[in-house]
């Protein structure tokens, strides 16, 4: 590891009504990210994945920073143990922070929003704005979809092959933290 990792960004999942195989990586991921005194910045949800990371950094002495919103901390959706918020006027600053703040991001699963969050700073990384490590946290094949997705947008020329290198696979908390970790 050349430069310590102090801060990764997590994408995941607010929805609370999925599979417990996915409660579970989160809740590794956090537990991982305490231990190794690595603070996790999220999107500062009260539910889903988002808050198992959340609970899981908490509840093993680790710290956490959410980016909301101002809209979205109005409606209350922030999670009430976050010891560090920031609170942004709009989505598209949320999300500048959260990568400026971090040294990594990982992607866990999620719906349109964690999706989007994910090929934003993939686009990021291509266009040379964001230069930090990407890992899909694939948890029980989740990106599958996506992945046959990119990787026939390569084969068919719409994206650069260098591209393809912007982000790496994980299929456990270990592997994406392995990555990162091997990446600096």
């Amino acid at each position: 590891m050349l430069q310590k990792i102090k801060a990764i960004t997590i994408y995941a999942a607010a929805s609370s009504r999925i599979s417990s195989v996915y409660f579970e990586a989160a809740k590794n991921l956090g537990k991982q990210l305490a231990d190794h005194s690595i603070t996790c910045i999220n999107g500062g949800g009260i539910k889903g994945l988002m808050a198992a990371v959340t609970d899981a950094v908490l509840e093993n002495g680790g710290n956490v920073c959410g980016v909301i919103p101002q809209f979205m901390y109005n409606k209350g959706w922030i999670h009430p143990a976050i010891p560090e918020v920031i609170v942004t006027p709009d989505m598209h600053v949320r999300k500048r922070t959260m990568a400026d703040k971090s040294d990594a991001c990982i992607a866990l699963p999620g719906g349109v929003g964690t999706l989007e969050e994910l090929l934003e700073i993939i686009t990021w990384k291509q266009l040379g704005l964001y230069s930090k490590p990407i890992v899909i946290l694939n948890t029980a094949d989740y990106y599958n979809p996506l992945l046959t997705m990119l990787d026939k947008a390569d084969r068919e020329n719409f994206i650069h092959s260098k591209s393809v290198a912007a982000w790496q696979v994980a299929t456990t908390p270990e592997e994406a933290l392995d990555f990162i970790f091997n990446k600096h």
